[in-house]
């Protein structure tokens, strides 16, 4: 019995999640039934709320100003 393995290239990879506490939280939306979609259902689907997590762990956080910088 053959084995073939397929090489993986870096394109290939995934990405690796900057903030992987954003995806544990959403999974734990997910599981209490408290996690909505974009239109208000609530997310019955283990793939849609994985796909949910990685998009809102991949969104940039948002930058706030110093205080430093108001004062000036």
């Amino acid at each position: 019995m053959q084995v073939q393995v397929m090489a993986m290239s870096r394109s290939n990879m995934g990405k690796q999640i900057t903030r992987p506490g954003k995806v544990k939280k959403v999974m734990h939306e997910f599981k209490v039934n408290t996690l909505k979609s974009s239109s208000g259902q609530p997310v019955t689907k283990k793939s849609q709320a994985i796909a949910i997590a990685l998009s809102e762990a991949s969104r940039p956080t948002r930058k706030r100003r110093s205080r430093r910088a108001k004062k000036v």
